[in-house]
């Protein structure tokens, strides 16, 4: 009888490169917080996710217009495009400089970011916890 790891571990390996992805674009956000005319952007993870389960193995790739475009690999480095996931954040109080982050509001993100991306790491170590206890019988 052959196991299907992919089906058994779900969403989470997906998630959690969305979730690293999301970790970089926030703190670049933070890291710009001071630079004048830098405009937010945050990853929809929504959108991101659901096109992950809907395309199965090959989730997550960027869109494409013509067959000479290059498209990224999921191989061996893991790398993985949310490119066409990012959006603009709209300010809730424009400055002066037309920088649109708020510290305040990205530390948020990513503090809350941070949670999601451990969670879902505990959900994925318990899976394996699960497969090993299972081989093992222990």
């Amino acid at each position: 009888m052959s196991l299907d790891l992919n089906a058994y571990l779900g969403i989470e390996p997906d998630a959690l490169k969305v979730y690293a992805q999301r970790a970089e674009v926030l703190a670049a956000n933070l890291a710009n917080a001071d630079t004048p005319g830098y405009l937010a952007r945050d990853i929809d993870f929504r959108a991101a996710l659901s096109a992950a389960g809907s395309q199965g193995g090959n989730a997550l790739q960027p869109a494409t217009t013509s067959p000479e475009d290059v498209t990224a690999s999921s191989g061996a480095g893991g790398t993985l495009s949310t490119e066409q996931f990012l959006k603009y954040r709209v300010p809730l109080a424009p400055s002066l400089d037309g920088n649109t982050v708020d510290s305040q509001l990205e530390e948020s993100k990513f503090a809350q970011n941070t949670v999601r991306f451990q969670a879902a790491l505990t959900f994925l170590e318990n899976k394996f916890s699960e497969l090993t206890t299972a081989i093992t019988g222990q």
